[in-house]
């Protein structure tokens, strides 16, 4: 269990270093470009994902995300007494890849985001929409070929960063983290509970309606 609990945290905390790493460097280097800047996130972010997926998969499932592990969790593939360590060291991850990129770029270690543009329906509804579709690629992908799991979650999550108008944040821990960083991809901390319970009530929703897509009937 520490194991798997150490590969939560360190996928975690990678996972963080590519988004705000990227979205600081994507800043500094386009010049006021948004589009740039989010088009190096999106990159990045992809590449992470593909990389700790594929490595620490075997070790903890690769779950790297709260909404993920409760998916998991209601489909009888995680014991709910694993539920609380994998969430605590997805959250702990998070922030000390938040912390440590603010190291790398010679940032203020202790930031509170500032950002305010991430609240309103149409966001919590992007959200919503974000997080279903994740669960989609991951329980669709692990029915049709488990072994491109990694591969359709990067292209997920790297196109959902243009296609959702909350650019896809569908990760309770990371919508923390990033609440504690003031740069490109912070989120107000007054904003970050609505984004999480519109995460959470994607993640009942789509396990009633992947239950019934993706379940052998007879089961």
């Amino acid at each position: 269990m520490s194991r798997r609990l150490a590969a939560e945290a360190l996928g975690t905390g990678l996972l963080l270093v590519s988004v705000i790493g990227s979205g600081v460097m994507g800043a500094a280097l386009a010049q006021g470009n948004v589009a740039i800047t989010l088009l190096a996130n999106a990159i990045a972010t992809g590449c992470m994902l593909y990389v700790i997926i594929t490595v620490l998969g075997p070790i903890s499932g690769a779950h790297f995300n709260p909404a993920v592990s409760l998916a998991f969790a209601l489909r009888g593939a995680l014991p709910w007494s694993d539920l609380p360590g994998y969430v605590t060291a997805q959250v702990l991850g998070g922030l000390l890849g938040v912390w440590a990129t603010h190291l790398m770029f010679d940032l203020p270690l202790w930031q509170w985001s500032t950002t305010l543009h991430r609240t309103g329906g149409a966001q919590w509804f992007s959200e919503m929409v974000a997080t279903f579709g994740l669960l989609l690629v991951i329980f669709g992908g692990l029915r049709a070929r488990a072994e491109a799991v990694p591969t359709l979650v990067a292209l997920y999550i790297t196109g959902a960063y243009w296609f959702t108008a909350s650019t896809s944040f569908a990760n309770p821990a990371v919508t923390i983290a990033r609440g504690f960083s003031d740069t490109f991809a912070g989120i107000s901390p007054a904003h970050i509970p609505a984004f999480v319970l519109a995460q959470l009530a994607a993640v009942l929703i789509a396990h009633v309606a992947l239950k019934a897509l993706l379940d052998d009937p007879a089961s």
